[in-house]
């Protein structure tokens, strides 16, 4: 699991080195803007070890309480990171920034905020790094936007994106953190505070809206429910596959269930052994198929269109 999950390891290393740095660094020149780094990178390192656990979680097999296993535990907890992130990562920051605003006070010797920053983000380029080659292994050709609206596994886009909004928040901070000494104007320290807030707040409303999808029971591609449907009906048992239905347990797990209407003149033995015929080359062609339920059913008049005209 290690090898697999690099970037989960080397983003939680990073993470902890620069919430070390940036809150000793905010704490000798009262900077707003590195306190509220320091929030975001403990954050982000309870968002890692939250991850961690989803996935060993997720690994847990099938039981009485279970029987389809414990695959979805990845998505509640990739959940609840995106909720972590805006309520203790983007919250915190802008309510740090605002009190700043109301209470500004001037700001000590601005080598230590430069010497940390510049540490943190080479902690965060090299995490970045590793996110960026797993997410690139993961997504194929596809265009990386449609990679991750795509994405049924949250960790390939999760951690990328967590990487990348510490990267912009630390930019934010290093260029207010000029300003502010350049032109005199502490208030600024607060403001940078406050867009770094409203960065992870934007960042985990995203992620939130993925991973909720996938916790809901997102279902496969329409793309591929078309595949499996005139796999399905090359059987020459099958009149017409009615429907698809589909759910994601995790992301090397799917429940599949076909709505069949077989010939007329099958008997029961001919049916049942159609339906493991169909559902053998339906799990020979999609290895993560794990469950295939196949339901027949008469044919009725309302069920005359295509099967693959309900799956648009």
């Amino acid at each position: 699991m290690a090898k697999k999950n690099t970037s989960v390891y080397a983003a939680l290393a990073a993470n902890f080195l620069i919430a070390i740095t940036t809150f000793i660094a905010g704490g000798i020149t009262r900077s707003s803007a590195m306190i509220s780094e320091g929030i975001h990178s403990t954050v982000d390192c309870t968002n890692q070890l939250l991850l961690l656990y989803g996935l060993k979680q997720s690994k847990r097999p099938p039981d009485k309480n279970k029987p389809f296993g414990y695959g979805k535990e990845l998505y509640f907890w990739s959940f609840m990171v995106s909720v972590l992130i805006f309520g203790l990562g983007g919250g915190l920051s802008m309510y740090h920034g605002i009190q700043f605003l109301l209470n500004p006070h001037p700001l000590g010797d601005p080598m230590v905020n430069y010497i940390v920053l510049g540490l943190s983000i080479v902690f965060e380029l090299v995490s970045c790094w590793f996110a960026l080659k797993e997410f690139n292994a993961a997504r194929g050709d596809l265009h990386w936007w449609r990679a991750v609206t795509t994405s049924k596994n949250p960790i390939t886009f999760l951690v990328l994106f967590e990487d990348l909004a510490a990267l912009a928040g630390l930019l934010i901070v290093l260029i207010f953190t000029f300003l502010t000494h350049w032109l005199q104007l502490p208030a600024l320290d607060g403001v940078a505070s406050i867009l770094v807030g409203l960065l992870l707040a934007g960042v985990a409303w995203f992620l939130g809206t993925e991973s909720r999808s996938l916790l809901m029971g997102e279902g496969i591609a329409p793309e591929t429910q078309k595949e499996i449907c005139e796999l399905a009906e090359r059987d020459p048992s099958v009149l017409k596959v009615i429907n698809v239905l589909s759910t994601y347990q995790s992301p090397d797990s799917v429940i599949v269930m076909l709505v069949i209407a077989f010939k007329q003149d099958l008997n029961t033995t001919d049916i049942t052994t159609a339906v493991d015929r169909i559902r053998a080359n339906i799990k020979s062609a999609y290895h993560y198929a794990e469950f295939v339920v196949i339901q027949p059913q008469t044919l009725s008049k309302s069920l005359e269109k295509p099967a693959l005209e309900s799956i648009k």
